[in-house]
């Protein structure tokens, strides 16, 4: 049973009473307002998931009222209803964020259907908007070092502008937290934001990924494909690792810089885009230049504003953070009961060299906590911590899928009971719950052997 509340207004009282009847046979709640100045006050007092509102009433008419409540709550589904309608006024209505359009005499079915999509509308963007919240959240940038203060406040002026920016900085050092901190901060922001992986894209599908391609202008190519500047159009675009793109395909992007313009693969339409571009590369695109591998038109095109994304050794003392954040992330991650970590192993964390920045230290507080599943308090004593700190089989400046992460895993974590157990192999499997020949197995999978043999 659907417990829904609708708002009512119109000056009739015949059609107040009649949709009411409608609606509370189908299990809505119902208030009902004679004019534009009650229903508003209704509005403010209670909270309602849909409004049916009369377009001509005498004082405020329906279009005011409409305003009025659409910069109360923008995301309010109002159908509109007139006996006088034209497609003029419907028009009108639409454009001031009316979901619907509805003549009187009311058909029954028409109404149900328009407010049952008109609520469902709602939810969809109002579960949206919760996701997108929570993306934003998971994409903040932490520290309250002088370099990430610094690097905030850049973002805050740029984001305010439709510059192009160019990110800049090593592995792991957060260029894209950087992108989607400047949209989030940008007057697109209610746009879309696309992001392209330049480096992950075969070379022969750059093209296509980016601008999309005609049924027929390939093989295999069996339908439209609408491409990634299209798919941003009045939003965001963000080509991450750009120092990777092909010389072919930085001449298709530079046109668009230049001229708002692209024609997808085997098209000749000439299609046209209004998208703000952000870059990143982890390339030294001077020396790519010299180097013929990147073109310098593009170049000075992109590099309107240089942001560098600073290494995490410019930020040590952002650690502590960092690392408090992801405990909290990854002990949800895996349900959990949240740990601790200790203040000798946050002393010894900023000691350590991260060649691989944040993303290494993301990387190691993960394995640590998988690897002491039992354990609240995590400290620099624990023999765990030593043994991963010094384990060199994971380079964690890379990417690796949960599978390669797991396997990795599971190889150190065997190795260190073998060698807990002097290599006694039945002792281990023991140890491990598990039938000999199956560590037996493992061993040889991991090409493990004794120090020294």
């Amino acid at each position: 049973m659907n417990k829904y509340k609708i708002l009512v207004i119109d000056d009739e009282q015949s059609i107040r009473e009649s949709i009411s009847m409608i609606l509370e046979y189908e299990n809505y709640l119902v208030e009902l307002a004679a004019n534009g100045v009650q229903g508003l006050n209704l509005f403010n007092e209670q909270n309602f998931d849909a409004v049916l509102l009369d377009v001509k009433m005498p004082g405020l008419d329906g279009i005011e009222v409409l305003q009025l409540l659409k910069e109360r709550n923008k995301n309010i589904p109002i159908i509109m209803i007139s006996g006088h309608g034209t497609i003029e006024t419907a028009i009108e209505c639409t454009k001031k964020g009316a979901y619907d359009f509805l003549e009187k005499p009311l058909d029954r079915d028409k109404l149900l259907i328009s407010l049952r999509n008109a609520i469902e509308h709602s939810t969809i963007i109002s579960e949206y908007q919760k996701i997108k919240d929570e993306v934003e959240e998971k994409f903040e940038i932490l520290g309250e070092s002088k370099v990430i203060k610094e690097l905030k406040s850049i973002i805050n002026v740029v984001a305010k502008s439709d510059s192009r920016v160019l990110i800049t900085g090593e592995n792991g050092t957060g260029k894209e937290l950087i992108a989607r901190q400047i949209y989030k901060n940008s007057n697109r922001a209610d746009k879309p934001f696309v992001e392209v992986n330049c480096a992950a894209i075969p070379k022969e599908l750059i093209e296509s990924e980016l601008f999309g391609h005609e049924k027929g202008a390939f093989t295999g190519a069996t339908n439209q494909r609408i491409g990634k500047f299209e798919q941003a159009n009045t939003g965001t675009i963000f080509l991450d690792e750009i120092g990777d793109m092909s010389l072919e395909a930085q001449a298709k992007v530079l046109r668009v810089l230049e001229q708002g313009t692209f024609e997808r693969v085997g098209g000749s339409e000439l299609i046209k885009v209004d998208v703000r571009v952000i870059a990143a590369t982890n390339k030294n695109l001077e020396e790519e230049i010299k180097k013929g591998n990147f073109r310098e038109d593009l170049f000075h095109r992109l590099n309107v504003i240089p942001i560098i994304s600073p290494p995490l050794r410019e930020h040590i003392d952002d650690i502590p953070i960092l690392v408090e954040h992801f405990v909290k992330e990854i002990c949800n991650k895996y349900k959990i009961a949240e740990k601790r970590i200790g203040e000798n192993l946050i002393n010894f964390l900023k000691r350590k060299e991260w060649k691989g920045n944040v993303r290494e230290l993301k990387n190691f507080i993960e394995r640590l906590i998988i690897l002491n599943p039992t354990k609240q308090i995590i400290d620099k004593d624990d023999n765990q911590v030593n043994s991963i700190a010094g384990e060199s089989d994971f380079d964690f400046s890379k990417d690796y899928t949960l599978q390669e992460f797991q396997e990795i895993t599971e190889k150190i974590f065997i190795k260190k009971q073998l060698e807990k157990y002097d290599w006694n192999v039945t002792k281990t499997a023991e140890a491990l719950d598990i039938q000999r020949s199956h560590l037996y197995t493992k061993i040889k999978k991991y090409g493990l052997e004794k120090s020294g043999k």
